[in-house]
């Protein structure tokens, strides 16, 4: 079995393998001063209760956008799995099937998006993840990475709004029923929720115009629910994307 990670700012997510398919997955709060040991018994307690056998795991494929926790999970692994895990990162790049113009600049996780939807979808794609940041990634047909776009996420757009200002609450994120809000939640909601609507067209339609050719349009990332709803432009909904990609990477340097 392969055991995917991915560290993002504000989750861990885990996906377990087997015969290429995903049997389990599960997902932690990013905390960046826990130790190994710590995540050893959480990984342990995890896995144990979904009643994983830590010998059939083989290969372990590690993503992280928090660099201060790459050597607690590292050493995790060691321990628990008695192996080193393959950890994507710019020494891997010129290996894979996408082309990377900038390796020190680019998330991991973007670059696992990336492998997952050139290798799933024909044409240009653009990847809209929908996390801790909302980005868009640019995939020519050839596997030419072109570029990113980088905006906040929702819930920061939300927390920047509740920590930056004295009378404004964190708000539940959904789709209010209109575009003016009768009260303080649903003109919140109206200004992130509706106003990223926007965003999110707008910049897909530029990005488009750059690209050229029929375009795919691939949507992930913990929050893609809340906007999936709303979105005018036609779209392909992969929730495990990432780990797609960490898959991917995984089988390709298994020896």
């Amino acid at each position: 079995m392969l055991l995917a990670i991915d560290i993002g700012n504000s989750n861990v997510v885990c996906g377990l393998s087997s015969n290429n398919h995903w049997a389990e997955q599960f997902r932690i709060h990013t905390v960046a001063n826990k130790t190994s040991d710590e995540y050893e018994v959480i990984y342990r307690t995890l896995l144990s209760s979904r009643n994983i056998d830590l010998k059939k795991i083989d290969r372990v494929v590690l993503s992280s956008v928090v660099p201060s926790l790459i050597f607690p999970i590292r050493e995790m692994i060691r321990k628990l799995f008695k192996q080193e895990p393959l950890i994507l990162g710019p020494e891997l790049y010129p290996r894979l099937q996408i082309g990377i113009r900038n390796h020190y600049e680019i998330g991991t996780d973007l670059v696992a998006n990336a492998v997952a939807a050139h290798n799933k979808y024909s044409g240009n794609c653009i990847i809209v993840d929908f996390g801790t940041a909302l980005t868009f990634t640019a995939v020519k047909e050839n596997g030419d990475l072109l570029g990113v776009s980088i905006a906040p996420g929702l819930k920061t757009a939300v927390g920047s709004l509740s920590q930056k200002t004295a009378q404004l609450p964190n708000i539940e994120l959904s789709v209010p029923p209109s575009c003016v809000g009768q009260n303080t939640v649903h003109a919140i909601q109206a200004g992130i929720v509706l106003g990223y609507k926007g965003l999110v067209e707008s910049l897909l339609t530029g990005i488009k115009k750059e690209m050229e050719g029929k375009t795919t349009v691939v949507i992930t990332g913990g929050l893609a629910n809340v906007m999936l709803p709303i979105l005018d432009c036609e779209n392909y909904h992969e929730p495990m994307l990432t780990l797609d990609g960490l898959k991917i990477i995984g089988n390709q340097f298994h020896k």
